[in-house]
């Protein structure tokens, strides 16, 4: 089992009025590679700039490997956080913004320079001792900031949407290298991002946040495959969300037809939301359908055609490898196993508090 490395503990910050985190309790352990996911405002951010220093809690504590840092300054702290923006210094070569904590701490220049070489390989950017930072791309910019930070041996890096400036191609890059670069340095990884394909993509835990409360917590497969709540289900990836009513166990009725399902438990004729991921539904002869409807979009998306059904007054979202071209008339049928079973919320608040413990 994995040491536990930090643990936030009913952990409240709020700014004015505005209540930003509400009571979050969440353990990392070392060696993983957890991102805090969520839309703007979320608590995501706060969440790592408390970890960092950069800001204190209202109520809480937050112990790092067993020692209380919550009210130690960020220097004094065993970690490094690299920002969206990198905060070179553009008057200094890229040896120099590689080597400013190292001098800070009175290093010797032998050791400063060993440590550049070290930093530069593992990063690809060995030969650019000598660059000034305005001279290099975003990407390579970012492998510095990500240098100055390693170079340090922090037991814990702390990642603020770092690659939200970079343009695609670049950020798929620098997503494979950070994977790369977190095997081979054995170093915990905090990783905040908006977006649901960078965190799918890379972490080993995911932690899905919504108005300060942790909405679920797992890999990304559970995240993806098991949502716990219609926000996860809306916001990681795209899902048909259905108003259903689980008639018994294994059976749920969702537009006024009976679909197999695996859930059990949720009593007899409850109200429940039904989520149905888009590469889920098959198209079939109308005949052979659960329900029918008729195509009423087509879009070619590369590696799979995305189609909207007309089904029983609901619109279907479709992916699917095979074309059905716009007027056809289809069926769908859904496999008993990809039909995930939600309890609804009682309220609006109930569905956007969640859980932070």
């Amino acid at each position: 089992m994995k040491k536990t490395l930090v643990d936030f503990i009913h952990i409240s910050k709020g700014f004015g009025e505005q209540l930003v985190l509400d009571d979050l309790n969440l353990s990392v352990h070392e060696n993983e590679f957890l991102t805090l996911l969520g839309p703007s405002g979320c608590g995501k951010t706060t969440t790592l700039r408390i970890l960092g220093g950069f800001e204190s809690p209202d109520k809480g504590q937050v112990i790092f490997d067993g020692q209380d840092i919550t009210h130690l300054p960020p220097n004094k702290r065993n970690l490094n956080t690299v920002f969206q923006k990198y905060a070179l210094f553009s008057h200094m070569s890229v040896s120099e913004n590689i080597a400013f904590g190292l001098k800070i701490s009175g290093k010797s220049d032998a050791y400063i320079k060993d440590k550049i070489r070290y930093a530069l390989k593992l990063v690809n950017l060995e030969g650019y001792e000598n660059r000034l930072p305005d001279s290099l791309s975003g990407g390579q910019q970012q492998r510095i900031a990500i240098a100055r930070a390693i170079v340090n041996e922090p037991r814990l890096l702390l990642l603020d949407e770092p690659l939200g400036a970079l343009d695609l191609k670049l950020r798929q890059d620098m997503q494979y290298e950070l994977i790369r670069l977190k095997n081979e340095l054995g170093i915990t990884f905090i990783y905040v991002t908006h977006d649901q394909e960078e965190a799918l993509t890379m972490s080993d835990t995911i932690v899905v946040m919504n108005q300060g409360y942790i909405q679920q917590m797992g890999s990304p497969e559970d995240i993806y495959n098991e949502p716990q709540n219609a926000f996860v289900a809306d916001f990681i990836g795209e899902s048909n969300i259905i108003e259903g009513v689980m008639i018994q166990d294994r059976l749920v009725q969702i537009l006024g037809a009976k679909f197999d399902c695996v859930d059990t438990g949720f009593g007899q004729n409850k109200p429940v939301d039904v989520v149905i991921r888009p590469e889920d539904v098959d198209l079939v002869e109308p005949e052979k359908g659960t329900i029918t409807g008729v195509v009423t979009h087509l879009i070619f998306k590369g590696v799979h055609y995305e189609m909207e059904v007309q089904a029983n007054g609901f619109e279907w979202l479709v992916h699917s490898t095979d074309m059905f071209p716009v007027g056809q008339k289809v069926g769908i049928h859904v496999d008993p196993f990809d039909i995930q079973i939600m309890n609804k919320p009682e309220s609006e608040d109930e569905e956007a508090i969640g859980v932070n413990e």
